[in-house]
């Protein structure tokens, strides 16, 4: 049990909201759509592990400030392609269009993901801290029931600040006026959630499936939750 805990802080992307099977749901969609497998000579297994790839390596670009978010969006099927030497930026754009229309209203959660929030809610204060775009991190929160739980919801893009700096958890201090002794965070992201929040001086939760490790605790599903609080 953590003492003292009065605000647990979550990550959204695969942590609440199911990013891997809404992400690819899609992109099985995409791949059949426009005839992908022909274009790109593979099949869909090779394309989605190329595309996951590309996309976490722009996502950290991102994050570094290296690449703008117009960048990010409009490369990372077109750096894709250029894996398997299949070059066309316009079906690029077309493809991320889609993508973008469609992805973020799929409503797929983590298993236990309610009842884990109901059980938090009427204890803790709970917030989101997501390094994302406002508008598709605004319509997963809406769209799958999600945003009610929430007192506050931190998005990087709004504030010029992402996951690990720990500005942004000094600013999340502020916005939800607690102190870091107060704070947990629950993430699926080693270095942006559980790193960033020890170096904060919070407490972090790490929502994986590696062995244990002693300086955080960790857990496999949200339901194990209950074990902590």
């Amino acid at each position: 049990m953590y003492i003292g805990i009065k605000h647990i802080f979550f990550d959204l992307d695969d942590t609440l909201w199911d990013f891997e099977k809404n992400s690819s749901f899609v992109l099985q969609q995409i791949f059949n759509e426009y005839y992908l497998s022909q274009k790109l000579n593979t099949n869909f297994e090779t394309f989605h592990s190329a595309y996951k790839q590309t996309n976490a390596f722009l996502w950290s670009e991102y994050n570094k400030g290296k690449i703008d978010k117009e960048f990010f969006r409009n490369n990372r099927f077109n750096k894709t392609f250029k894996i398997f030497g299949y070059h066309n930026y316009n079906e690029n754009i077309k493809i991320t269009q889609h993508y973008l229309s469609q992805a973020p209203y799929e409503k797929h959660l983590k298993d236990d993901c309610f009842d884990t929030l109901d059980y938090l809610k009427n204890k803790y204060q709970l917030h989101i801290i997501t390094n994302g775009f406002k508008e598709t991190q605004n319509i997963k929160l809406h769209n799958s029931g999600l945003r009610k739980y929430f007192s506050k919801v931190i998005i990087s893009e709004e504030h010029s600040l992402a996951k690990p700096d720990e500005k942004i958890f000094r600013l999340s201090e502020k916005l939800t006026n607690c102190n870091k002794e107060d704070c947990v965070m629950v993430g699926d992201n080693f270095e942006c959630d559980i790193e960033g929040a020890l170096n904060a001086g919070w407490k972090a939760i790490w929502f994986t499936g590696l062995p244990e490790e002693e300086k955080f605790h960790q857990i496999k599903k949200l339901i194990e939750l209950k074990d902590f609080f």
